[in-house]
């Protein structure tokens, strides 16, 4: 039960869900991150530390880039698995998830070289 309750505390945050929302499609570095959410580093970092807290993500370092995915626990958990497949159907529809999307797709489709790094 306690496990239950702070992930489901640590997902009641608006931002929270817009990050795991993006990072359940795909591994992202904070810089995607930031652009497609529209938030400085600081926000986004501090965001992700508590979704790394409560096990849903995981961070890899490449270079001078941390890169963030849905952690191996989270994506065998059927706990996990419900919440993403909720955030998923419930959430793509609303302006600000489509904004997000929009916003990424266009940073992606520029590649990797011509994405600014993080800092």
């Amino acid at each position: 039960m306690k496990e239950i309750t702070r992930l489901l505390s640590a997902l009641a945050d608006p931002t929270r869900l817009r990050l795991l929302r993006l990072l359940h499609q795909q591994e992202l570095c904070v810089c995607e991150l930031m652009e497609a959410v529209q938030l400085p580093q600081y926000k986004v970092s501090r965001h992700l530390r508590e979704l790394r807290r409560v096990g849903v993500v995981q961070a890899t370092r490449s270079g001078r880039w941390m890169h963030y995915r849905i952690s191996g626990a989270a994506a065998r958990s059927p706990l996990h698995q419900d919440l993403l497949k909720l955030l998923d159907v419930h959430l793509r529809d609303f302006p600000e998830a489509k904004r997000d999307d929009t916003r990424l797709a266009k940073q992606l489709a520029g590649g990797r070289a011509d994405r600014y790094a993080c800092r």
